[in-house]
């Protein structure tokens, strides 16, 4: 069989295969896209995932979106397309009008539950953050790269409750690429990540009106940054007005503190310290409003509809949650994402805080793998 595509013909090879072909036998091996758009006025936030597991043969995509008291989420699977494109995952279609500039997405659901026509339109360049990588004892588990991207939507999105028409709301968009683990567990031996496994993970994109600020940060169980970068650029009102490549100014001396809802892993405020390049403060505060998004929606911590889980040639999901009857102690729920009204200095601005804390966290109180917030 051929793995010869299209994009063959580019000279953008870089290892002794064809480029459909990955440079790892890794079975975790994915490349991902994941966007979000958010409506601090009308109160909505959504979110879309779509991921490619070339050594699964599997290719996966959510739409998922929290409005009016209620979460949708649409999921599909299906044996990966070889030539890759188009990216077309069951009803769902993401087309790249026009590279790091714009992209539309669709979600065309036969039974008329949830629909979406939407257009991004980037509003900064591409900015790479650090990259992630995590061992397990001698193996790597993780190794990753991503790049961040602000913009606006528009269009149309059709859901049980009604139509909404984002007109330029906010958006935020990552690219990632490399090993992490997804689908069903190995065979063999347990690993043996640590003698206490869990995570901790704060990321912060927000807009404001001519500059986006970026943070994030893995920590240990005690606070100890093993990841951490923070991060300054420009926006544009058109993608037309960017350049080809943008300098992001970088943030020092980085710390941030998040304000628990009691009895809960869920964030309610968040504040993020630091220099700027020209030596001065930089202290953002974030407060939380509208409803939460649960990233279970776009399949993290799915039970069913897992990255990277063989569900057949071509599978088709739909789920809808009542908001207020979330359990706070199933952690399948701690993984969230809302938005944020964020200050800094006289500037205002909104943006998206995402949390996911499982296991001890000595800073933020937790001491137990599941407990709540005190």
């Amino acid at each position: 069989m051929s793995y010869i595509t299209t994009f063959d013909d580019y000279p953008i090879h870089q290892a002794i295969a064809p480029i459909a072909i990955p440079s790892t036998t890794d079975r975790n091996f994915y490349d991902r896209y994941w966007f979000n758009g958010l409506d601090p006025n009308s109160g909505y936030i959504f979110e879309i995932g779509i991921g490619i597991y070339p050594n699964r043969h599997i290719m996966d995509a959510h739409f998922s979106m929290s409005y009016n008291g209620k979460q949708f989420s649409y999921h599909a699977s299906q044996r990966l397309n070889p030539n890759r494109t188009p990216i077309k995952i069951g009803p769902m279609t993401l087309n790249i009008d026009e590279p790091m500039k714009e992209l539309t997405f669709s979600l065309t659901d036969p039974e008329n539950k949830l629909n979406c026509s939407l257009k991004f339109s980037a509003t900064s360049v591409a900015h790479q953050e650090p990259r992630s990588t995590m061992l397990e004892g001698a193996r790597t588990i993780m190794d990753t790269i991503r790049f961040t991207q602000m913009g606006k939507w528009s269009g149309v999105i059709k859901t049980e409750l009604g139509k909404i028409t984002p007109e330029e709301i906010y958006g935020t968009r990552d690219r990632s690429w490399g090993v992490r683990p997804i689908g069903e567990p190995e065979a063999g031996a347990p690993g043996m990540l640590t003698s206490e496994p869990g995570v901790y993970w704060c990321w912060a994109p927000i807009h404001f009106k001519n500059f986006c600020t970026h943070f994030g940060t893995f920590e240990d169980r005690d606070g100890k940054s093993t990841q951490l970068s923070g991060d300054i650029l420009p926006l544009y009102q058109h993608h037309s007005e960017m350049p080809e490549q943008g300098t992001a100014k970088s943030l020092s001396a980085l710390s941030h503190s998040i304000e628990w809802n009691t009895g809960t892993r869920w964030a309610k405020g968040a504040k993020i310290n630091g220099v700027t390049e020209d030596g001065q403060d930089f202290k953002l505060e974030l407060e939380t409003m509208g409803p939460k998004f649960y990233c279970k929606g776009i399949g993290y911590q799915h039970d069913e509809w897992k990255h990277g889980v063989w569900k057949g040639e071509a599978e088709t999901g739909y789920e809808v949650w009542d908001l207020d009857q979330i359990n706070a102690g199933d952690y399948t729920f701690f993984h969230t994402h809302q938005i944020v009204k964020a200050t800094l200095g006289d500037e205002t601005g909104f943006g998206t805080l995402e949390n996911l804390v499982i296991g001890r966290h000595s800073p933020s109180g937790f001491d137990d793998f599941f407990d709540g917030a005190k």
